[in-house]
C-alpha cells in the first residue's frame, strides 16, 4: 500500500520511499541519546559473548530439566517485595511476557516471535503494549543466573510461560527448547509511523480511506502485538471494525478463527488489566529512563518499585472471578451477562457486566478479602458479537474438553511457529504428533558419491541447459527464511503447482525440468536430485570457464507429501522481487536493491556472499524470463552458461555508458559503448547497483580484478552450497 496514493503496489514493504521505507524508524530516532554500541561491531565483529563455536543445543541437552521446571513452578508464588503479585501468583504475568515474546511473530516475512530473545532490547523492550514485562524478565534473572548457559533467554521466556499455565491448572501440548538468543537488536521493518499507539495514532487499517494493513505488517499501531483492545483506534462501538481487525492481524500471525478465540479466552482466563492510575502518573520506558533506574520503566514510585499503582494497558480489571486457575468461567460470563460501557480509573474504555451476581466478581489482585466487578475489552466483546467468533464460542462453552484441546495447540503454535522444523526441537517435553504448520518432511537417504556422480552425468546429457538446472534449484532453495526457517530445498515442496506457479519461477520451464529429473532420478529423492542438477550444472558452468571445482551439496533430503503441504501458508513465501534472478513483479514503493538486500538477509547470506551469488547467476543466464524486463537483462556477458567474472568486469568498464531506458521508470537502463553509442547491455537497478553503491563497488572490484578469477568461482560454489544446504538443521 502506498501510504500517499493508497494504491496496492504488490511490494513486501510499504512507506511513503523515503529512506526509512525498509526498515522504518530505528532505536536512535526514539531514543537519540541511547548508547551506540555499533561502533564495536564493525568489520563484521560478533557481539555474541558465547562466540562461534558455542554449541547451544549442546548445553541445552545437558540441562536438569525436571529441577529447572520445579524452579520455575515455585517462582509463581514465591513473591517478591519489590514487584507484587496479582492474587498471589505470578502466572499470568508471566503468561503475558511469553505471549509478547512469541506474538511479534508474521507470516510474511517469517520475521519476529520469540526465537531470538528479542524482548530484551529496544524497541520491543519499550513498546507501549509491552509495558512491566521489565519486571517479568527481571524476577526470572536468578533462575537464568542458576542455569546459565544450559538455557537462553528466548527458551526461557517460553517455558516459563508453559509452567505458568500447568501450575494453574491449564492444558499445554509440550514445549520445544532450541532457542539460541542474540546479542543485539535485530532490524526488523516495524512500520514508519512517528508515534506509538495512543488516541491521535491512525490505525493501520482504515477501509474508508482504502487503506488496507501493508505488508508485512501484522499489528495494527506501532508499539502493538495484536489490536488496540479497547477498538480501533480507540472507539469501542466499532465492532465491525474490531473484528476486521483482529480477523486481519491474526491472520498475520498465522492464526484462524478458532485459534483466535482460543487463545484469546484461553490467555484472558488468567490474570487482569492494569489501569489503576492515569498514564500521566508514571514515567517512560526502560529506554527513556535515567541511569539509576537500573533499566527499569513505567515506575510510578522510583525509590519504591512496585509499591505504587501498575498501570500497562489502562483497562482495569479481571476477565473472570477465578483469575488465578483454569476455569470454563470466560465463556460463561462473556455468554451470560449484558455488559455496559464504563471507564476505568486510569480513563480506557472498558466492558462491565451488568448486575453481576457476587460469586461472579473477582477477588480484588491485593487483597483476597475484597470483590470487585469482572471486565472484558472491546476485543473481547468480539467473541460474542461477531457472527463467526460467536460460533466457535458457544462451541468452546459447551464442550470444555475441546476449549482445552484448542488452547494447547494454539499456544503451542503461537510459542513455536517461528521455529521451523520440528528436527530443531530440543527436550523430553516435544510432541510426537507432527502439525501440518511445522511442514513434516519425511527422513530421506543419503545418496552416495558414486551414485551421486552417476546421477550429475544423466543430467548433463538429459538436454536441460545449464541457466535451466541452476534456476529450478535456486526456485527450490531460496524459498529459505532464516527468519522462522521455513521454505527451502528439503522436500521439493517447488514440484507442487502452487509454488511452480510462482510467476518467478518461468512456470513452463520449471515444468519441464522437474519432470526430466523425475523421469532420471531413480531411487534419489526429488529434493536431492533438484539440487544435485543445480551441482552439476555450476560444475559443468565452472568447467567450461577453466576451473575444475566440485560442489559439494548435502544430501539426505526427503519429499514432502501432498497431504502434509498447507498451500495457503506458503503464500506468503513467493517473491515478488528476486534481484538474484533479477525478477520484479511490478515497481515498489521502495527501491528494488532495497528488496535484495531484504533477500539476502532472509538467506542468511553476507555482503560478498550476495555480490557473488548475483555476478554468477548472471553469468550462468539464471534470470527470469517473466521478469518486467524481459529475459537476459543483466547477463553481461556473450558466453552465457560459463561460471565467469564477466558480469562484474563488464559492469564496471569505463568503456560502457549507462542511460535510463525512459518508460521503465529508473528500474531499466542500457549501457552504450562510449565510443561507437553501440548498445551493448541491458540492465536493471539490481545490477548497477554493484557500480554505483560505494560498499557494493568495492566487493564487486575484488570480482572483477585480475588474478581473482578462481576466488570468484571459490566463493561462488560456497556461497551458492551456503544457499542450496540453509534448510539442512537435520545435520546438527
Amino acid at each position: 500500500m502506498d501510504a500517499k496514493t493508497g494504491e496496492i503496489s504488490g511490494c513486501p514493504f510499504g512507506g511513503d520511499g523515503d529512506t526509512r521505507a525498509l526498515f522504518g524508524r530505528t532505536n536512535r530516532d526514539w531514543w537519540p541519546d541511547a548508547l551506540d554500541l555499533s561502533i564495536l561491531t564493525q568489520g563484521g565483529k560478533n557481539p555474541d559473548p558465547m562466540g562461534d563455536d558455542f554449541d547451544y543445543a549442546e548445553a541445552f541437552n545437558a540441562i536438569d530439566y525436571k529441577a529447572l521446571k520445579a524452579d520455575l513452578t515455585a517462582l509463581m508464588t514465591d513473591s517478591q517485595e519489590w514487584w507484587p503479585a496479582d492474587y498471589g501468583h505470578y502466572g499470568p504475568f508471566f503468561i503475558r511476557m511469553a505471549w509478547h515474546a512469541a506474538g511479534t511473530y508474521r507470516t510474511s516475512d517469517g520475521r519476529g516471535g520469540a526465537s531470538s530473545g528479542q524482548q530484551r532490547f529496544a524497541p520491543l523492550n519499550s513498546w507501549p503494549d509491552n509495558g512491566n514485562l521489565d519486571k517479568a524478565r527481571r524476577l526470572l534473572w536468578p533462575i537464568k543466573q542458576k542455569y546459565g548457559k544450559h538455557i537462553s533467554w528466548a527458551d526461557l521466556f517460553v517455558l516459563t510461560g508453559n509452567v505458568a499455565i500447568e501450575s494453574m491448572g491449564g492444558p499445554t501440548f509440550g514445549f520445544g527448547g532450541g532457542r539460541k538468543d542474540v546479542f543485539e537488536p535485530e532490524t526488523v521493518y516495524w512500520g514508519t509511523e512517528d508515534q506509538w499507539v495512543n488516541e491521535d495514532a491512525p490505525t493501520r487499517i482504515n477501509p474508508d480511506e482504502g487503506k488496507a494493513l501493508e505488508t508485512p505488517l501484522a499489528a495494527i499501531q506501532m508499539g502493538l502485538i495484536y489490536v488496540n483492545p479497547e477498538g480501533p483506534q480507540g472507539n469501542p462501538h466499532d465492532d465491525e471494525g474490531m473484528a476486521r481487525d483482529m480477523r486481519e492481524t491474526f491472520a498475520r500471525m498465522a492464526m484462524n478463527d478458532e485459534e483466535t478465540v482460543a487463545l484469546t479466552a484461553g490467555g484472558h482466563t488468567f490474570g487482569k488489566c492494569h489501569g489503576a492510575a492515569p498514564a500521566d502518573s508514571f514515567s517512560g520506558s526502560p529506554e527513556s529512563e535515567a541511569m539509576q533506574h537500573m533499566g527499569f520503566g513505567w515506575l510510578t514510585d522510583p525509590e519504591e518499585i512496585g509499591k505504587g499503582h501498575i498501570t500497562t494497558s489502562g483497562i482495569e480489571g479481571a476477565w473472570t472471578n477465578t483469575p488465578d486457575s483454569w476455569s470454563e468461567n470466560y465463556f460463561r460470563l462473556l455468554l451470560d451477562y449484558d455488559y455496559e460501557l464504563t471507564q476505568s480509573p486510569a480513563g480506557a474504555n472498558q466492558w462491565t457486566p451488568i448486575d453481576p451476581k457476587e460469586e461472579d466478581m473477582a477477588p480484588d489482585a491485593r487483597d483476597p478479602s475484597k470483590k470487585v466487578p469482572t471486565i472484558m475489552t472491546t476485543a473481547d466483546m468480539q467473541l460474542k458479537r461477531d457472527p463467526e467468533y460467536r460460533k466457535i464460542a458457544e462451541k468452546f462453552r459447551t464442550d470444555h474438553e475441546a476449549f482445552k484441546d484448542a488452547f494447547a495447540r494454539a499456544w503451542f503454535k503461537l510459542t513455536h511457529r517461528d521455529m521451523g522444523p520440528k528436527v530443531r526441537y530440543l527436550g523430553p517435553e516435544v510432541p510426537g504428533e507432527d502439525l501440518i504448520w511445522q511442514d513434516p518432511i519425511p527422513a530421506g537417504t543419503p545418496v552416495s558419491d558414486s551414485d551421486a556422480a552417476a546421477f550429475k552425468a544423466k543430467v548433463l546429457d538429459s538436454g536441460l541447459s545449464v541457466s535451466e538446472l541452476v534456476k529450478a534449484a535456486w526456485a527450490s532453495a531460496s524459498t529459505y527464511r532464516n527468519s522462522d526457517h521455513r521454505g527451502g530445498a528439503n522436500g521439493a515442496h517447488i514440484r507442487f503447482d502452487e509454488l511452480k506457479n510462482w510467476a518467478v519461477n518461468d512456470p513452463e520451464e520449471l515444468g519441464k525440468v522437474l519432470a526430466r529429473l523425475d523421469e532420471i532420478r531413480g531411487d534419489i529423492s526429488m529434493a536431492d536430485a533438484i539440487v544435485l542438477g543445480g551441482a552439476a550444472a555450476v560444475e559443468k558452468a565452472a568447467g567450461d570457464g577453466g576451473f575444475d571445482v566440485s560442489v559439494d551439496v548435502t544430501t539426505g533430503r526427503g519429499d514432502a507429501k501432498r497431504e502434509d503441504f498447507d498451500a495457503e501458508s506458503w503464500e506468503p513465501l513467493e517473491p515478488l522481487a528476486d534481484g538474484f534472478r533479477n525478477y520484479l513483479k511490478t515497481k515498489a514503493t521502495v527501491k528494488t536493491e532495497d528488496l535484495l538486500i531484504d533477500r539476502a538477509n532472509l538467506l542468511g547470506l553476507s555482503v560478498p556472499e550476495m555480490t557473488v551469488l548475483v555476478g554468477g547467476m548472471r553469468a550462468l543466464g539464471a534470470v527470469s524470463k517473466h521478469a518486467a524486463h524481459g529475459n537476459r537483462i543483466g547477463v553481461l556477458t556473450d558466453k552465457p552458461g560459463v561460471l565467469s567474472n564477466d558480469f562484474f568486469t563488464n559492469l564496471l568498464t569505463m568503456g560502457v555508458e549507462w542511460k535510463v531506458v525512459d518508460e521503465s521508470g529508473d528500474e531499466e537502463f542500457v549501457g552504450k559503448c562510449r565510443k561507437t553509442g553501440e548498445e551493448l547491455w541491458h540492465a536493471t537497478r539490481t545490477d548497477l547497483v554493484f557500480g554505483s553503491n560505494s560498499q557494493l563497488r568495492a566487493v564487486a572490484e575484488v570480482y572483477a580484478e585480475n588474478g581473482h578469477e578462481a576466488k570468484f568461482v571459490d566463493d561462488f560454489v560456497a556461497a551458492w552450497t551456503k544457499v542450496m544446504d540453509a534448510d539442512r538443521f537435520d545435520l546438527n
